[in-house]
């Protein structure tokens, strides 16, 4: 079972300019604060490839759309945080992110990397791998952005190919 709740007194949705939504923090927040839960649908990693591939396609037609809302459980469940109940969906990808995703007990909480200041938009590293980076153009517009969203740990991948031309 899931939670059908993902109200928070630290956050507001709002529009973004990264993109579309994006959430905002209502008041100050401590690091380490578990901010919201990301919820949504319990599926399995099949199920999740089968919609992240839908999801994309959906994207690449509506630029407004979101692309991808699933999120990795484990090593046998994803969570498709695709549901109109899940305000952590709103919360977009930066390079130089002040939040983290963090797994307790089976929840997956977004939880506050540093003290963020009331106003600020709340942001993590989505922490994509480089099978399809093109397809994931970063607009976070940090002065860290490396032009895709792609995890941390792969940026030097990322710019050895971006730096052979193979983009």
């Amino acid at each position: 079972m899931f939670s059908t709740s993902t109200k928070s007194p630290y956050i507001t949705k709002r529009r973004s300019s990264i993109h579309g939504y994006g959430v905002y923090a209502r008041c100050d927040i401590v690091k380490g604060t578990q901010i919201i839960e990301y919820v949504g649908e319990k599926i399995t990693k099949r199920e999740a490839e089968k919609r992240a591939d839908r999801d994309l396609s959906q994207a690449q037609v509506n630029s407004d759309h979101g692309a991808v809302y699933i999120f990795v459980l484990n090593n046998r469940y994803d969570i498709d945080g695709n549901v109109a109940y899940n305000t952590a969906r709103y919360i977009n990808h930066s390079c130089d992110p002040n939040c983290e995703a963090e797994i307790d007990r089976g929840k997956i909480w977004i939880a506050a990397l540093r003290d963020i200041k009331k106003g600020e938009e709340l942001s993590y590293n989505y922490g994509y791998d480089l099978d399809d980076y093109e397809q994931h153009p970063c607009k976070c517009q940090s002065n860290r952005c490396v032009g895709f969203i792609a995890s941390e740990e792969l940026w030097p991948q990322l710019k050895s190919l971006l730096n052979k031309g193979r983009i």
